[in-house]
């Protein structure tokens, strides 16, 4: 999560915000000379003045403050000396020149106390170059218009000035934005000037630049993606975190003013952005005079979401989408950051398949994977690092507590639909994960693995997901039935995803607990988790394959199945005492034989601790059936132990 900037510069902070998913340095770089470098530049500019010339080693002056611009401080005198270079009629100065030189009285501006005439002259000689300047330089665009919003954020310039510098500002948007956005950094720029000029106390342009920036969004060669986007998100968090500080009610009015009256052309992309900036700066802030405002600002994201939901056709995963919605993703992160939220359906709706589609798009990879097995393996092997690297799978984590949240608020049937949901997710991936792992291994392991990365992290959500639905629906206010089926879903779900189980997870440990506790003394509901268990026949043949090419299935070597094979093992052995001999006898022992030959030494004891399990709890009400059943099973025990000894003797001695 962003904090509130620290740093003098906003674009700073803004650009740092981009970064934190690829663990690079949001901040600028810079190589800070000696003080005596620092010093000889300053009086080399002095030079250039005095003799009212602009030589190579004067550009150099320029570029050795700016690479020292961290430690740099700008005051008055030196500011005066910039802006009298830049007045020169006589010098026709180089225009890479020009960012430099706006660089530095943006530093003047934003570290120092400026006197009022000197902010003036500043003034007078920007907008007297932007006058003069061809639009087609734009090298000095980025800094000549932060350079501008500062000034407009300045007290001590008069009103008619920072008129001027705003209303040139929305100009240059207005104009120039497919330059001022073509990268995120350029972008943080135009951003952070947009937030000066927002902040401005003339505030007859703050309903315009803010139409400017809902309007461009999304046009062709305009602001896009996810990291601008989450520039905006925070720039409006800062604008309005001002404003709430300042008690400035004249903002907080336009703001709200916004909130109820988007335009057709606005962007709901930035629409959601703006939204969730003035959720997160209302929610940091504390303040309850602006619970109004908290409304409009829910409300304008449900609409979005409400209506993208309807646009994808319901509240369904697996809607064969082959490419990421962004604004699915926008959504989902806008409500990660906003804080605090009160629950509406749509919201609730556009989390989870934000989750299921966007932050675990497992659906999309396994669908290339099984579709085009032999072809642009390394093409997708980048796609999913590049996933990993998203801001959406690196906050999957904060996006599932705001998720959880909205659950936790729902109705019943909202939450039944989200728990099928999830459920029928899990299963799905079960399948995929099966089949691409029989189709990679020996070939795409490090493309299985890196799958296996976004795989585990699924699992993580559906262990949080579950252990608040135990919160919420095994309790008194809820059925018996109900909470019996809804156990026996979360634990045929956990054997799904077990394969993907690396760490111990107090959340995961609670959640069996609670699940355990509900079935293990119901008869009815132990025989229906044993009823989902994989029969005999699925696990040794190989109909899930049967649309692979050439694949080769052997049950000993299927980690995934066995895996939720142990799963079961585990929870039958907790509610062995519930379980009909004959259900036993029919599910769970042919299963059990079997895996007794498995390789896997660990695997092979969780057979053995079942059969003792079973041996030892004998309270079948027909004695005779449970004796003879008795008699059989360790006979099969004792023919199935030797069969595997004898095979571990070959293997030593070949």
């Amino acid at each position: 999560m962003a904090k509130q900037p620290q740093s003098f510069f906003v674009e700073e902070w803004l650009l740092s915000i981009t970064v934190i998913s690829s663990n690079k340095n949001g901040s600028t770089q810079s190589s800070t000379y000696s003080a005596q470098a620092i010093i000889q530049a300053w009086a080399d500019l002095r030079e250039s003045l005095k003799h009212q010339s602009f030589l190579a080693h004067h550009l150099q002056a320029l570029k050795i403050l700016i690479s020292s611009q961290a430690a740099l401080h700008v005051a008055d005198p030196q500011a005066k000396l910039l802006i009298s270079i830049l007045s020169l009629q006589s010098v026709s100065l180089p225009q890479e020149s020009y960012p430099l030189f706006f660089r530095l009285l943006y530093i003047w501006v934003r570290k120092s106390r400026q006197s009022s005439m000197l902010v003036e002259s500043a003034i007078d000689i920007l907008l007297n170059i932007f006058s003069c300047q061809s639009h087609s330089e734009k090298r000095y665009l980025s800094e000549g218009i932060i350079l501008l919003g500062a000034l407009s954020f300045q007290t001590s310039a008069s009103e008619k000035s920072k008129s001027l510098c705003l209303e040139l500002l929305c100009k240059l948007l207005e104009k120039e934005y497919r330059f001022m956005f073509l990268s995120d950094e350029l972008a943080s720029s135009a951003l952070a000037a947009a937030g000066y000029a927002l902040s401005s106390p003339v505030k007859i342009f703050f309903g315009r630049i803010l139409d400017i920036l809902l309007s461009i969004w999304g046009q062709e060669g305009g602001p896009f993606g996810i990291s601008q986007g989450l520039m905006l998100l925070h720039l409006i968090e800062w604008v309005l975190s001002n404003s709430l500080n300042l008690r400035s009610l004249d903002t907080i009015d336009l703001v709200r003013e916004l909130m109820e009256n988007v335009k057709p052309t606005h962007s709901s992309f930035a629409v959601v952005m703006v939204a969730a900036g003035v959720l997160r700066a209302i929610n940091r802030s504390g303040s309850s005079g602006v619970m109004q405002l908290k409304y409009f600002a829910e409300e304008r994201i449900e609409i979005v979401a409400r209506d993208l939901v309807s646009a994808t056709k319901g509240f369904d995963y697996d809607g064969n989408q082959s490419r990421p919605n962004l604004l699915l993703q926008c959504i989902a992160l806008a409500l990660a950051r906003s804080g605090s939220l009160s629950y509406r359906a749509s919201l609730l709706e556009s989390l989870g398949l934000a989750l299921l589609t966007e932050a675990f798009p497992l659906q999309r990879i396994y669908d290339k994977v099984l579709k085009f097995p032999e072809e642009n393996r390394e093409t997708l092997l980048g796609e999913i690092k590049d996933h990993i690297n998203s801001f959406i799978f690196k906050e999957a984590g904060a996006i599932t507590g705001v998720f959880c949240n909205q659950y936790a608020s729902a109705n019943e049937d909202c939450r039944s639909i989200v728990e099928n949901l999830i459920w029928d997710y899990c299963q799905a991936v079960y399948l995929w994960h099966r089949q691409a792992t029989v189709l990679l291994v020996g070939r795409g392991d490090e493309l299985i693995n890196d799958i296996g990365k976004i795989a585990e992290s699924s699992f993580l959500m559906v262990v949080v997901f579950a252990l608040g639905v135990t919160k919420h629906r095994l309790n008194s206010r809820i059925d018996r039935e109900t909470q019996l089926q809804i156990s026996v879903r979360i634990l045929v779900s956990f054997s799904c995803m077990e394969y993907f189980h690396r760490m111990r997870l107090p959340e995961y440990m609670d959640t069996i607990r609670s699940i355990i506790a509900c079935v293990q003394e119901n008869e009815s509901a132990c025989v229906t988790f044993i009823d989902t268990m994989p029969t005999y026949r699925d696990l040794v043949n190989d109909h899930d394959f049967s649309k692979l090419p050439k694949s080769k299935h052997l049950w000993s070597t299927d980690e995934v199945q066995t895996a939720r094979i142990v799963f079961y093992m585990r929870v039958i052995i907790t509610c062995v005492d519930r379980l009909p001999a004959t259900v036993f006898q029919k599910s769970v022992a042919p299963i059990m034989f079997l895996y007794m030959g498995h390789p896997n030494g660990k695997v092979t004891r969780y057979t053995h601790s079942l059969f003792v399990a079973f041996m030892s709890s004998g309270k079948d009400l027909i004695q005779d059936e449970r004796v003879s059943l008795n008699e059989q099973l360790v006979f099969y025990y004792l023919q199935r132990s030797l069969e595997v000894l004898i095979l571990i003797n070959l293997v030593f001695l070949i």
